[in-house]
């Protein structure tokens, strides 16, 4: 087993998505963002830097896992962590009826939740 973690919630009538993300060396990854629902994923090649609101950043290198469990937490990062080679993962999503799978925060929002991040290293 990799990975057991229980979401708090899987939208009614949700549908899933699996895709492959492929970051360039010192690609930053996607801007804060969140999900409509729960997303599991596992890192094929290099290193993430992920991070979630209220979570400490940390790196998945390759062979690991991580989850987030969608809704309203932000996901601040999940660019690659090596400055010298590309990293490559895999999500599995599982997405609310009629919402997008991925939405993005904008720079006001950040500000008003800025104190449930979690203090940076």
């Amino acid at each position: 087993m990799l990975q057991d973690a229980r979401p708090p919630f899987v939208p009614d009538g949700a549908s899933g998505m699996t895709i492959l993300v492929e970051w360039p060396p010192g690609d930053p990854g996607t801007p804060p963002h969140r999900h409509s629902g729960p997303a599991f994923g596992y890192v094929l090649e290099g290193a993430v830097r992920f991070e979630l609101e209220g979570e400490p950043e940390r790196v998945v290198d390759a062979g690991g896992t991580f989850w987030e469990p969608g809704g309203d937490v932000i996901h601040y990062q999940d660019g690659n962590a090596l400055p010298d080679a590309r990293t490559r993962f895999v999500v599995t999503m599982l997405c609310a009826p009629g919402e997008p799978m991925l939405t993005l925060v904008d720079e006001e929002e950040l500000a008003r939740r800025a104190h449930l991040r979690a203090p940076r290293p």
